[in-house]
C-alpha cells in the first residue's frame, strides 16, 4: 500500500488518498494546479520561519464542489463510484489519513467510531449541493490496498 494511492477509473482521477505514513521534506502539493482544492503535505525543521502574508483577492470559477476529510479517530470505508453511479472499488481510511474527492461519487460506511474533518468550497447550498442515489450493497463491496 503507497503512502499516496490515486484511484481512478481509466484516466479519470477520482480521488488522492494520502497515508498516515507519508512523509517528505518542504513543501509537497499532491494536487495539481488545475484543481480547485488544493492539498499539500509540509514537514518544516523547528525554527523554519514561514513569511507572514495575505492572500490577494482572486476571482475563481469552481463548477464542481472537491471535497477533503482529515480523519482523526476510527475506521471509514470509502466505496467510489464514476459520474454515471458506477460501483469502482473501496478504499479503508484509518486514524490519520487524509482524502481529496477531486470527482464522481462516493459513498462511506463507518467501521469504527469516526472523528473527520471536512473540508470544500463554500457556502454549502444543503440538498442542492448534490445528487442522492442508491449505493451498493454489503456484499458487493471490492476493497483494494
Amino acid at each position: 500500500m503507497g503512502a499516496i494511492q490515486f484511484i481512478k477509473k481509466k484516466e479519470v482521477l477520482l480521488a488522492i488518498i494520502l497515508r498516515n505514513d507519508y512523509t517528505c521534506e518542504g513543501v509537497d502539493f499532491i494536487t495539481s494546479n488545475e484543481y480547485s482544492q488544493q492539498v499539500a503535505y509540509m514537514h518544516h525543521p523547528a525554527g523554519k520561519m514561514i513569511d507572514a502574508h495575505i492572500h490577494n483577492l482572486v476571482h475563481r470559477n469552481v463548477v464542481l464542489t472537491q471535497e477533503v476529510l482529515f480523519i482523526k479517530k476510527g475506521i471509514l470505508r470509502v466505496d467510489f463510484y464514476d459520474d454515471y453511479e458506477d460501483y469502482i472499488e473501496s478504499r479503508i481510511l484509518n486514524a490519520g489519513d487524509v482524502i481529496l474527492l477531486v470527482s464522481g461519487g462516493h459513498g462511506f460506511q463507518v467501521l469504527e467510531e469516526v472523528e473527520m474533518i471536512e473540508v470544500k468550497q463554500g457556502p454549502y447550498s444543503g440538498e442542492a449541493d448534490k445528487k442522492r442515489f442508491a449505493g451498493i450493497l454489503d456484499e458487493e463491496v471490492n476493497i483494494k490496498e
